[in-house]
């Protein structure tokens, strides 16, 4: 890393879905993941991000959505750049989320992945993707996937000190052009954060154990179907994951149920248009919104059957997003 002279800079980061789903840590403190896993980049859903670091202010401000935030968790963010840099100047962080925040969309995915590359670049900081990933990864476990577009792998590593779990890119965004609907059932902030769900899995899951050890053998077949251009196996894979995540979350003390009932009759309506014979297939992160994973000539019509699920508020069509990138 080299540092340049400070100016502010805007920077957009895409959320992404995991199709291979994380969740847990091996190491809270730095947010290494415990386990693997594989996500698609969206082009809908995005993050964009100003900082500015100033000298004669005496604390960071954050305003997300043009509402201001508690600063604390960023402070501990921003510190990170700033010992990088070599400058104490506090920050003015503004952000703006283009669909619901901590509902379930991976805002935090976008969020932090903007806020890393704005804030080096604010800082003076020439840091390379690499670099981005694992200092993302630093704000949450899967922003480091949100640095790259298309279809991303992120690596769990097995260095105590982070610097081999970062994410890189699998393929491009238009090297297998895939569809993404998704099914907004709820726009409120989920009651259980992703952070919170994930805290002492080890000790509150009977079912964490296996699902660290099944981890790299799920990868792998997610790895060898991308490269095949195997959307039924891919299809399937996400699937499987998806459910085996929120038993998972069933299995932990007290149970997290993040779905509602559009939640599940969404799943069921995907489900119904595979068995009609629409390849479309469904993923749910920490959340209750139903993502349907299509082919792009089909979007149309699998946004037509879930926008009519009841209980489903609002869809959104997306293709595979980019990388993150500067706007000023």
């Amino acid at each position: 890393m080299s540092a340049a002279p400070l100016s502010p800079a805007t920077a957009r980061a895409h959320s992404n879905i995991a199709l291979i789903k994380y969740w847990g840590k091996r190491d809270a403190a730095l947010n290494l993941p415990a386990v693997g896993s594989i996500s698609i980049t969206l082009d809908a859903l995005y993050t964009d991000t100003r900082v500015g670091f100033h000298a004669g202010i005496d604390r960071d401000s954050v305003d997300i959505g043009g509402r201001k935030v508690d600063a604390a968790p960023f402070t501990r963010f921003l510190d990170l750049i700033r010992a990088r840099a070599g400058i104490e100047h506090r920050a003015r962080v503004e952000s703006w989320n283009n669909f619901p925040t901590g509902a379930g969309l991976a805002s935090s995915a976008s969020g932090y992945a903007a806020l890393a590359l704005a804030a080096c670049r604010a800082a003076g900081l020439d840091t390379n993707a690499r670099e981005l990933s694992m200092l993302a990864r630093q704000g949450s476990g899967s922003a480091a996937r949100s640095i790259f577009g298309g279809l991303v792998e992120m690596h769990r590593g097995e260095s105590a000190s982070g610097e081999d779990a970062y994410a890189e890119p699998l393929l491009g965004p238009a090297d297998w052009p895939l569809g993404v609907v998704v099914a907004i059932t709820d726009r409120n902030a989920k009651r259980v954060n992703s952070t919170a769900g994930m805290t002492g899995l080890a000790e509150r899951s009977d079912y964490y154990d296996a699902w660290v050890a099944r981890a790299p053998r799920d990868l792998a077949d997610m790895r060898n179907a991308i490269a095949a251009r195997d959307f039924e196996t891919v299809g399937a894979l996400t699937e499987m994951s998806c459910l085996k995540l929120h038993g998972l979350m069933l299995s932990t003390r007290p149970g997290l149920l993040y779905w509602n009932a559009a939640t599940v009759a969404a799943m069921h309506a995907v489900r119904e248009l595979r068995e009609a014979g629409t390849p479309v297939y469904f993923t749910i992160d920490a959340g209750p919104q139903v993502k349907a994973i299509c082919a792009p000539e089909h979007t149309g019509e699998v946004a037509r059957v879930v926008a009519n699920v009841p209980g489903v508020l609002d869809t959104r069509v997306s293709g595979l997003g980019p990388d993150a990138h500067l706007l000023d």
